[in-house]
């Protein structure tokens, strides 16, 4: 299977949460050191402004970074991505990510590359990360800053990224696939494999915001594509498409449809790794954000978090009988994105359908099956 194609779908189910909790071993964890960003993109579900001060209180020190680091650490943890926001705007970057470094741990970072300097690409050639993944929203300066809605910020990531080419630094590209850039897809992707050894992979689902802001969800959904659209872009990108089509008969699997569970979580969700927030909230992943399934670090730890706090979430049950009759019993689970984190988001709840989700699945299934 592609690595673009295992980070574009949802990742498969556990059966079993017995088997599933014997088997938890933490690999990995995503730090977010900043829900700041330099850029105001459209179809954002955390970015801030880079420069309000309150937020900017509220982020995790350094020393506090480095005691959940520390407690990772012990806790098995090989590898970390850092992301944010846009976590080159933390003034203490360089300390953040040397401090990873020589805790013996793969690093990996997420940037829009427009804050590349030579100072960063020492820093890398001296410390190599595992591998630096940017953001490309377009590949002319009208439809980039249409998304990013920031003048100059197409001619700062050109300068960064050619900065990171340059200087053989390992690439990996992302795309989000939006009303706002749909015209430039078959060039972005174009523009990524021309300049990677490795994979570009793109998403077409737009997550609402963590905060709840109402007008900037109205913003995202804006930027969604229909479900038609987003199967013919699929099926137009060769890499992608030939991937969906080798795995079908592993994406639609009856043995799927728990008819006698429930379990809200089948998901991979807090098997083998967690996210930090930047403001030391632990989540089982990067889009549980219910109050219930997150453990504030500031008031507790990350053993206790990991170890006690996970299995209560991975508990959690639902007797909503449209969820339970729905998406359940659903044998295609793995061509939607449903799951309780982006339920949440969407409706407030853990346990309810998402018709979007829901449509979008099944016009994958047509045509993967041909139709």
């Amino acid at each position: 299977m592609s690595n673009q194609f295992i980070k574009s779908m949802p990742l498969p189910e556990f059966p079993l949460w017995g088997k599933f909790r014997s088997e938890r071993r933490l690999v990995s964890f995503d730090l977010e050191v900043t829900a700041r960003c330099n850029n105001n993109c459209r179809h954002c579900y955390i970015n801030l402004p880079a420069d309000d001060a309150s937020v900017k209180k509220k982020e995790l020190s350094l020393s506090q970074i480095k005691k959940i680091v520390d407690q990772a650490v012990d806790l098995g943890a090989l590898w970390c991505l850092v992301t944010g926001g846009e976590p080159l705007l933390r003034e203490d970057f360089f300390e953040i990510y040397l401090y990873l470094k020589k805790k013996g741990l793969l690093v990996s970072v997420f940037t829009n590359a427009a804050l590349i300097t030579n100072e960063h690409i020492n820093l890398f050639k001296k410390y190599p990360p595992r591998d630096i993944e940017v953001t490309v929203y377009g590949t002319t300066k009208g439809i980039y800053e249409q998304v990013t809605r920031k003048p100059g910020s197409f001619a700062a990531f050109m300068a960064g990224l050619n900065l990171l080419i340059e200087n053989n630094i390992k690439v990996r590209f992302k795309a989000m696939a939006l009303r706002s850039n749909v015209q430039e897809l078959p060039e972005i992707a174009r523009f990524c494999r021309q300049r990677t050894k490795d994979y570009f992979r793109f998403d077409p689902f737009l997550h609402l915001r963590f905060d709840g802001d109402l007008k900037r969800n109205i913003e995202i959904k804006a930027e969604r594509l229909g479900a038609e659209e987003i199967v013919a872009i699929e099926k137009a990108d060769v890499e992608r498409s030939n991937a969906l089509e080798k795995n079908c008969d592993k994406l639609i699997r009856p043995e799927f449809a728990h008819l006698d569970c429930n379990h809200l979580f089948h998901c991979g969700t807090g098997s083998g790794s967690f996210t930090v927030s930047y403001d030391g909230f632990f989540r089982l992943c990067s889009s549980l954000w219910h109050l219930d399934c997150i453990y504030d670090l500031r008031k507790g730890n990350l053993r206790d978090a990991w170890e006690n706090f996970v299995p209560q979430v991975r508990e959690r049950r639902s007797d909503n009988k449209e969820f339970l009759k729905k998406c359940r019993v659903c044998p295609i689970i793995n061509l939607c994105i449903w799951c309780p984190a982006h339920a949440h988001l969407e409706t407030g709840e853990l346990d309810k359908p998402v018709d979007y989700f829901c449509e979008v699945a099944h016009v994958r299934q047509e045509a993967l099956r041909g139709g």
